[in-house]
């Protein structure tokens, strides 16, 4: 009779270890989660902002602007001058501007290279003073500058030099050859010019 209840006892004994050590291991990890730590943080906030490129022509029908008036019946060494001004109104200063012309309606005046429309850009060092009225010439009472030397008429990306890159006065003036000759009679051609500033190096804010 004793065995049979000595027996019992001991299967007990071992269920209420058992039982005790998971508790234990389970109060040891509620001890780790509960552990203090310092913490300290602060900060600040910064602003960064972009500036602007604005290249623009003077007034359309004043003499900062005369692109667009045409010439007509211009005859083997005649010549056209008009002028404009560039203005660099953004907030970023230039390092250059480049000139693309282009044609349209196009024709033998501004295909042929030799004896078509030549180009000169010149700069005035103050405002050009303007004839009363058409066909327009102009003057300077200030300096003159080459921006652009003779060439033929069309070009892609053709540096200007001498600009101040703030406001610009120009004279474009427009020739035809004396060399011109009969196949170039009647013809005519519409010239867009394209004006491209391009920004300063980048520097260090």
């Amino acid at each position: 009779m004793a065995s049979i209840v000595v027996g019992p006892g001991l299967g007990a004994t071992k269920k209420v270890l058992l039982s005790l050590s998971v508790l234990g291991a389970a109060g040891s990890i509620a001890a780790l989660g509960t552990f203090a730590q310092f913490t300290s943080s602060t900060s600040a906030a910064q602003e960064a902002s972009t500036g602007t490129m604005t290249i623009a022509l003077g007034a359309t029908g004043t003499s900062a602007n005369r692109l667009s008036v045409a010439a007509a019946d211009m005859a083997p060494g005649d010549s056209v001058q008009r002028s404009v001004d560039l203005v660099n109104s953004g907030s970023i200063a230039l390092s250059g501007v480049g000139l693309t012309t282009s044609a349209s309606p196009s024709s033998i005046l501004d295909t042929d290279a030799a004896n078509g429309l030549q180009l000169v850009v010149d700069r005035c060092s103050v405002a050009w003073t303007e004839s009363a009225a058409a066909p327009y010439t102009y003057s300077c009472s200030g300096t003159v500058s080459s921006v652009l030397a003779s060439r033929p008429v069309i070009g892609v990306d053709m540096a200007l030099a001498n600009l101040s890159l703030s406001t610009d006065h120009l004279r474009v003036t427009l020739r035809l050859p004396a060399a011109a000759d009969n196949s170039f009679q009647g013809k005519s051609s519409k010239i867009t010019y394209t004006f491209t500033g391009t920004q300063r190096a980048a520097e260090a804010k």
